[in-house]
């Protein structure tokens, strides 16, 4: 009823007649302003009623009436939600936006604002110019925020912290210096994440027993098995333990198939080894009789140069034994 009147007072003041909404065309009207996303008149199928100066004098269901000023002069806009700084209510005559209180920018109804003006500050649905005791004003959230305690750089409340100061490491709305057992230091988020522990399969069954890649020919050899790693660990979580394993086995040593040729070379070796010893032997008794040969030459020549000796000895001993006689005659 109030805005049917301020229209009707509108229309006799510009003295302009009501049409419904067939509006009539005006130079006057052509030049007014409308705000972006609103009908003007009856233009765009939002008005009930409307009037070729004043617009809107009534909206489709649904639909709110907002007044919209330009200078000096009002207009009615139907708007399918109300204008920042306006809140709406409905009623069964009538659907209209209502204007925020002054210090609010956005609210919910007149009592509960949603955003406040600069220089206040939002606490429990209300613009306060000063935060109650205990908390402090954030001039970016334009809201009376908690008092953080000494570590904390942001938080919800005095116990939960959402971010903290320069080297702690937040935890369940915690900081911490250093993170408590199970936990982790995480340097890029700053958080104290839950230890990763490594885990492995089950072994596999034991491989044929083989030395060096192959499986016959030898007698001792090896065997393996192996598992695989399901959960790699974090950096402080405990390490993976060994994933491979051997063990000496014995088998009945077999001939391998198709080496032939490695056969007759294993012989052609123990045939030239049997030569060399054979050599070597013969080679030690040829030195050996070469050894007597120049021993039994020594002793024959030291048996004659003894026999020589002997002879001039004897001759030597004749000769001073000869009688007078025998010289007389010579």
């Amino acid at each position: 009823m109030q805005l049917q009147l301020i229209a009707f007072v509108l229309i006799i003041w510009n003295s302009m007649d009501y049409t419904g909404c067939q509006p009539h065309s005006s130079s006057r009207h052509r030049q007014h302003k409308v705000m972006s996303g609103a009908s003007s008149g009856c233009q765009q199928g939002g008005c009930l009623t409307c009037s070729d100066y004043n617009g809107c004098l009534s909206c489709k269901p649904r639909l709110f009436m907002h007044l919209e000023r330009i200078g000096m002069k009002q207009i009615g806009v139907c708007m399918t939600s109300c204008p920042p700084g306006f809140y709406g209510t409905r009623s069964p005559e009538r659907n209209t936006c209502t204007k925020c209180r002054s210090e609010c920018d956005s609210c919910f109804n007149k009592n509960f604002c949603t955003r406040c003006r600069a220089g206040f500050y939002l606490h429990l649905g209300k613009c306060l110019d000063t935060c109650p005791v205990g908390m402090v004003h954030s001039d970016a959230q334009r809201e009376c925020v908690t008092r953080c305690s000494a570590e904390c750089e942001s938080c919800v409340n005095s116990d939960t912290c959402t971010r903290c100061r320069q080297g702690l490491y937040q935890l369940n709305g915690r900081c911490y210096s250093i993170c408590p057992d199970d936990y982790e230091p995480n340097d890029n988020l700053m958080e104290c994440t839950l230890q990763v522990h490594c885990e492995v399969g089950e072994w596999s069954e034991w491989s044929p027993c083989s030395r060096s890649g192959r499986t016959c020919g030898f007698k001792r050899g090896q065997e393996t098995r192996t598992r695989q790693v399901l959960q790699y660990p974090s950096p402080f979580g405990n390490p993976c333990p060994e994933i491979s394993d051997v063990k000496d086995c014995l088998v009945k040593k077999r001939k391998c198939l198709g080496e032939p040729q490695k056969k007759t070379n294993r012989k052609d070796r123990r045939n030239r080894n049997n030569r060399k010893d054979k050599e070597s032997q013969e080679g030690r008794r040829e030195r050996k009789r070469e050894r007597d040969r120049d021993r039994g030459v020594g002793e024959r020549e030291d048996s004659d140069n003894r026999n020589k000796t002997e002879h001039r000895h004897r001759r030597g001993h004749d000769s001073q034994t000869v009688s007078p006689e025998d010289g007389l005659t010579q």
